[in-house]
């Protein structure tokens, strides 16, 4: 329920960005180094100290939560130095009114050593750190402003993590490139020791009018006739990728590692309205703050008519509850095309991020996303294993059981012996039936 007052809700998120669009890499595919552009007359792009204490204060008061998430992210956040993030913790202590206060980094991690690891192991910050896969993978795209390879600077930041015990987890961005090798990128994450993996569909259209000085990547609602980059994830590619990842983590990993988009997955096939905003029905509870205090409705809508205000002028809880930003949020619903309403994976895609809605339906309206393709194709794929999980879940049993209940499943029928249970035996799925009136029905 909204605050009555303001219109905002009583918690939302914020992607902060100190350091604006600045960053050390040059990443082909990157959609937010170009925002350099929205501020032509800016010199410096460090946030202010007078903006950094107003937002910590503004954003704890707004939610009305026992627990409070910072997101810092960038372009590269750590350029802003050490310092920088000391001030914050203490302002968190200063404004933080008996609300626990949490930190989440997003880094290119090319530049963590010295004070970094002991500093986020000390104040329990979580990191992300963004890596593509294995070097030649990595290295595709992710290259600094001399077009030279990061992956062993990513490396050794990861490194310098673990030696300090910081939580780290991996955003791994999919494109044209590793989408091709899903098990090859999976396997490795896992090497790294990442425990929880992010992989996010790179789609970005061009401008090929736009001038020097112009965005080169068109906003979100351009014509249909912008061209889709050559960096870009093909839409089968991506659900094709994302199918042979949980294929083996659906055999293998099941509690011992976790992959984001299976987690929501689950969330929807239980029942629920998935958490993260590109698979919720209504969006606009996620904006993204500029180093100068502006505030956008959305990272993918940093754009001069998604500008909300500015956070020294009128508070970041009247800007979240602004018409301008329920009407955003609540678009992501109204204009879903008749196609995507009657589909049987709308419960968990909703048509996902508005960004991507730039293709027709078959009945030629618009609003399909470019993505479709691949998460019905996805979503289609895991419904067993869904249901399967969603059903243990209810019946509070591990959602692991269904490990076991695909191996008896693809244990061939004359496989009589080892690790087979007699046909009165219990059930290795646990579901509390004898194995004859359960998966060995179907083994």
């Amino acid at each position: 329920m909204a605050n009555s007052l303001t219109g905002a809700p009583p918690a939302f998120h914020v992607m902060t960005k100190p350091i604006g669009p600045v960053c050390n890499l040059d990443c082909t595919y990157c959609f937010y180094l170009e925002k350099e552009k929205l501020y032509p007359d800016h010199a410096n792009w460090r946030m202010p100290d007078d903006v950094l204490e107003q937002y910590i204060r503004q954003y704890i008061a707004s939610q009305k939560v026992p627990e409070v998430t910072f997101a810092w992210q960038g372009g590269e956040p750590t350029l802003m130095g050490v310092d920088f993030f000391k001030r914050i913790v203490a302002l968190q202590r200063q404004y933080a009114d008996g609300k626990v206060i949490h930190n989440a980094l997003q880094t290119n991690a090319t530049l963590l050593r010295g004070e970094w690891g002991p500093f986020l192991a000390e104040h329990g910050f979580l990191v992300g750190v963004s890596i593509d896969g294995p070097e030649e993978i990595h290295n595709r795209y992710r290259v600094d402003k001399g077009g030279h390879d990061t992956w062993k600077r990513v490396m050794r930041g990861i490194e310098h993590l673990k030696e300090n015990g910081v939580d780290f987890n991996t955003l791994t961005v999919v494109q044209r490139h590793n989408s091709r090798h899903p098990l090859k990128v999976y396997r490795f994450l896992k090497e790294v020791g990442s425990g929880f993996m992010q992989f996010i569909p790179i789609v970005e259209r061009m401008d090929e009018e736009a001038g020097e000085n112009d965005l080169q990547l068109v906003a979100p609602g351009a014509g249909e006739m912008a061209k889709v980059s050559e960096w870009s994830v093909r839409p089968l590619d991506y659900g094709r990728f994302l199918s042979g990842v949980f294929d083996e983590w659906v055999r293998k990993d099941v509690g011992r590692y976790f992959v984001q988009i299976f987690d929501i997955a689950l969330e929807a096939w239980l029942g629920y309205n998935p958490s993260l905003c590109v698979f919720r029905e209504t969006c606009g509870d996620g904006m993204a703050l500029e180093h100068n205090g502006d505030l956008y409705s959305c990272d993918h809508y940093v754009y001069p008519e998604n500008r909300l205000g500015n956070i020294m002028e009128e508070s970041i809880e009247k800007l979240a509850g602004t018409e301008q930003q329920r009407t955003f949020g609540t678009d992501k619903r109204d204009a879903l095309p008749r196609y995507c309403r009657d589909c049987d994976v709308r419960f968990v895609c909703h048509g996902e991020c508005p960004k991507h809605r730039f293709l027709r339906t078959p009945e030629g309206e618009p609003g399909l996303n470019y993505l479709c393709e691949g998460y019905r194709n996805f979503f289609h794929h895991i419904d067993p294993y869904m249901r399967f999980m969603a059903n243990e879940l209810r019946a509070q049993r591990p959602p692991a059981n269904v490990m076991e209940y695909i191996r008896m499943r693809e244990t061939p029928a004359n496989a009589r012996g080892k690790g087979r249970p007699g046909p009165n035996a219990p059930c290795p799925c646990g579901s509390g039936r004898k194995y004859k009136k359960c998966c060995g029905r179907t083994a």
